[in-house]
């Protein structure tokens, strides 16, 4: 059920041979890692919006000997650290030990939670994906495993840097997570181990759909700036609106998509050419397109394509699905849970409904209650569907990482995660620009969005800053070509 790492060229493989070469953090002693369920695990959150709260969550809940205690929380925004903390204490009161005191605000937050922890315990980063690299290298030197939210890196240069991070995690022997959690489910795993043995034939063509109204913070109203003083926490918290806290919703939603359709190609792209279009946008000042149709390449020449749009009043689609020679398969049917994944005979759509319990009564009380889940009837054209019910990929992505931190088996996500982060920015530039973009050109475009994150402070500037009239640099295909949007000029 493994997924190999394989790269489009051998540029990356060059670069991280130099970069463990020029080790930056060297000379530092491997970790404590935990014995088999021999002691307690403790975790920090750092990021308490959405993401980060769930994330938690799913960590809490994670069933071993020992359950995981969460005793510290950071974030930039004290009324987010407060709403995850009552979020989380409500569902469980027994393992959350933050006090007052390991309740952390401002951008050096994380070290001080991260102080927390030992060696060997986890640190959960949910934060906008500018500090990535940021929260990795402290938790390296602390000798901390890490689950990092997806994406990872939004442009080549902090691509690059959580690459060379990461030959030190390695070498600490830490455990590194990234929450690309389609992943660990295991119907997708199945059908991946059943497309690698040949059942799909040789595959032609993927497609992937993630089609909704505006989601998240991607369309943003000029900031008010009596109400929000500080112009980047007000990009913080509207941070889809902001390619350097997100890579815009292409980046932050589409990634599961590309990442499902290059995982089932056992491979990555090596170019993308796309268009976009910008309409009807009336005052929302974020960096965001309307709609996205994006072409990936393979090396061997097939194709995958990605269509994306956040416009109210319009079909709705969040599936992905590949082609072969033999027929085709679902990879997700509606979303990321349950997968409804299958594998048909032809190339036409067959539609299951998500399976559901049936009402039995209840011998003892003579109740009606939810018996099995009944297993959906199939037409003759599917080959093979997903087993119901599915297990929560969500819960699933931190039993596989916990079972490793305990039991000292090898995990380490980061790679992937970045070659996953990378395929995506390639086609959101390729869309931003109207050129071909290749792997290696993302990869070594010189364009950071947010320089100097490690040094950001609750009075100092954001890295976009807007005009007279409020509004930020958008992309402008055609006419930037070189980078994404106008590139501001350094602040001094």
């Amino acid at each position: 059920m493994s997924s190999p790492i394989i790269t489009p060229s051998t540029s990356r493989r060059d670069f991280i041979r130099t970069a463990a070469g020029a080790s930056v953090l060297a000379g530092i002693q491997l970790p404590y890692v935990h014995a088999a369920g021999s002691d307690q695990m403790k975790a920090v959150l750092i990021g308490c919006g959405g993401r980060g709260t769930g994330a938690a969550d799913n960590a809490l809940k994670t069933k071993t000997k020992y359950p995981i205690k969460l005793v510290a929380m950071a974030d930039v925004q004290e009324n987010r650290l407060k709403s995850s903390f009552e979020t989380l204490t409500a569902k469980h009161p027994d393992v959350m030990s933050v006090s007052e005191d390991n309740k952390f605000i401002g951008f050096d937050a994380y070290q001080k939670a991260m102080d927390q922890l030992s060696p060997g315990d986890v640190a959960i980063c949910a934060t906008p994906l500018a500090f990535r690299w940021v929260h990795f290298k402290y938790a390296i030197e602390k000798g901390i495993n890490i689950f990092m939210e997806k994406p990872v890196c939004a442009d080549g240069p902090t691509a690059k840097r959580l690459l060379a991070l990461n030959e030190e995690a390695k070498k600490k022997n830490l455990k590194v997570a990234i929450g690309l959690m389609c992943r660990h489910c295991r119907r997708r795993q199945e059908l991946f181990d059943r497309i690698q043995n040949g059942e799909l034939g040789d595959i032609l063509m993927g497609r992937a759909y993630r089609m909704s109204g505006p989601i998240g913070t991607c369309f943003t109203l000029p900031r008010d700036k009596e109400k929000d003083k500080s112009e980047l926490i007000w990009q913080i918290q509207h941070f889809h609106s902001f390619l350097w806290a997100s890579g815009g919703a292409f980046s932050d939603f589409l990634i599961h998509n590309i990442d499902e359709m290059c995982w089932m190609k056992n491979d990555w792209p090596v170019e993308a050419q796309a268009i976009s279009g910008r309409t009807n946008r009336g005052d929302f000042i974020d960096q965001n397109m309307d709609s996205y149709s994006v072409e990936y390449t393979f090396k061997d020449g097939t194709k995958a394509y990605m269509e994306g749009r956040n416009v109210a009043g319009c079909r709705m689609d969040h599936s992905t699905t590949v082609h072969g020679t033999k027929g085709m398969a679902v990879v997700s049917a509606a979303g990321h849970m349950p997968s409804l994944a299958m594998i048909t005979k032809n190339h036409v759509p067959v539609r299951i409904a998500k399976p559901r319990a049936r009402k039995i009564k209840d011998p003892k009380t003579g109740k009606m209650i939810d018996g099995p889940i009944e297993q959906p009837v199939l037409p003759p054209s599917v080959k093979w569907a997903a087993q119901q019910p599915e297990p929560n990929p969500y819960d699933l992505e931190w039993e596989d990482l916990i079972d490793a931190i305990r039991n000292n088996k090898p995990y380490n996500e980061l790679e992937r995660g970045v070659m996953a982060s990378v395929a995506t920015s390639m086609g959101r530039m390729a869309s931003h620009t109207g050129q071909i973009i290749t792997f290696d050109q993302m990869l070594n475009c010189t364009h950071e969005f947010a320089p100097g994150a490690d040094k950001f402070t609750m009075d100092g500037p954001a890295p976009l800053i807007a005009d007279a009239s409020g509004k930020y640099p958008i992309p402008q295909p055609g006419i930037i070509k070189e980078t994404e949007y106008e590139v501001q000029a350094a602040k001094s």
